[in-house]
């Protein structure tokens, strides 16, 4: 949600600081990469149960991920590949972070509440895919109240405040869920409209370009035939 509505006037803040960076050498996969290694030593943190330094990791994982694409555009860098690697390098960033809070807990012997980052993580994961395959297939499933950025935020604050922690994680579960099924019904209504088989399309394609080459031969081939009879004639004449 958040991503959807500030994202154009953040990358347009961030296109001076993007520039600058390109000049020092720094490049968008190097941000990228940073952002995964600032994740590690928050889960670590996290883990360790030093939630404050926890929290100043995930402050330094957020700012690589927020200035590699406008390192990318500014150097003229922007590519699938990059964006590939921002996707994998994001989901890998999460698995850590959750996966600290999760370590945190079975640390301080919290039984089944080792399973609650987990299952945010997982569903997590679901919408992230959801919105993959949506593209893959040429839908639309950027619909939303729980995407990264409120996830991020909302880990922050719980971190912040250890007590918060475990009723924030139960709020970031709850919408998520919210979220896939919305992902889930918006994409399931954009399917469900009947739309030209792509298959068929160029199956006629093909037969016309097959037919309209035939056409072309036979008229070839009946110039070739008068021009052969106009020469008998011409010789028949002579």
């Amino acid at each position: 949600m958040l991503d959807r509505r500030f994202r154009t006037n953040i990358e347009r803040g961030l296109r001076p600081v993007g520039q600058n960076l390109k000049r020092t050498g720094v490049t968008a996969d190097h941000l990228t990469l940073a952002g995964v290694v600032m994740a590690l030593g928050g889960a670590v943190a996290i883990g360790a149960g030093n939630l404050p330094l926890g929290l100043f990791f995930l402050v330094l994982a957020a700012v690589p991920d927020a200035l590699d694409g406008a390192v990318a555009k500014a150097s003229g860098t922007a590519s699938p590949r990059g964006s590939f690697f921002d996707s994998v390098a994001d989901r890998v960033s999460d698995a850590l972070l959750f996966g600290g809070v999760a370590w945190y807990f079975a640390a301080d012997d919290r039984g089944l509440l080792v399973m609650l980052p987990v299952a945010v993580l997982g569903a997590s994961m679901l919408i992230s895919y959801e919105r993959a395959k949506a593209d893959a297939l040429g839908f639309d499933a950027k619909v939303g109240i729980m995407e990264r950025a409120e996830r991020l935020i909302l880990l922050g604050l719980g971190l912040l405040f250890e007590a918060l922690l475990v009723p924030v994680l139960v709020v970031m579960l709850v919408l998520t869920l919210v979220t896939a099924g919305q992902r889930f019904a918006t994409v399931w209504a954009q399917a469900s409209i009947e739309r030209p088989d792509p298959r068929a399309r160029r199956r006629t394609a093909r037969r016309r370009a097959r037919a309209s080459r035939a056409q072309l031969r036979g008229a070839g081939g009946g110039t070739w035939r008068t021009r052969v009879a106009e020469s008998r004639r011409r010789i028949g004449r002579e």
